[in-house]
């Protein structure tokens, strides 16, 4: 391969890459960052794994965008589920959270993505805190 081709194609692999840790960040940190966990309640398996994550919401877009993890709720609770069935099992998992008044939270897409913001902003201000403000 001729020098010119590979800078290229190292160029084109640098932007790729740069894009879709970006995107992996934002997809799977907006269904986790912000969740509000209480540790040492002792609470059980199906509870915890409600309260430490959420969905987003259905739509052709964000099933797309986030390659059907915008169902996080039932990724968690079925991890070897294909993912393109989450939407099939929502239903029931929000019925039977529902039915024993357990919290089935599901956002917005605009509403996870301020989330992480609001998340990164709270982490930037208990760094200074910590260690410029001593």
């Amino acid at each position: 391969m001729p020098r010119d081709e590979k800078n290229l194609h190292y160029k084109a692999m640098s932007i790729f890459l740069f894009l879709e840790s970006h995107w992996f960040v934002w997809v799977t940190q907006m269904n986790h960052i912000p969740m509000e966990i209480e540790y040492e309640r002792h609470q059980d398996w199906l509870t915890m794994q409600l309260q430490s994550t959420c969905n987003i919401e259905k739509s052709f877009f964000n099933d797309w965008f986030s390659g059907h993890l915008n169902f996080q709720i039932e990724h968690h609770l079925f991890p070897r589920m294909p993912r393109h069935n989450y939407h099939l099992v929502a239903p029931r998992v929000r019925a039977l959270c529902e039915k024993h008044r357990i919290p089935y939270e599901i956002k917005t897409l605009w509403r996870g993505m301020v989330d992480i913001v609001s998340s990164l902003k709270t982490s930037g201000e208990l760094w200074l805190d910590a260690y410029l403000h001593k």
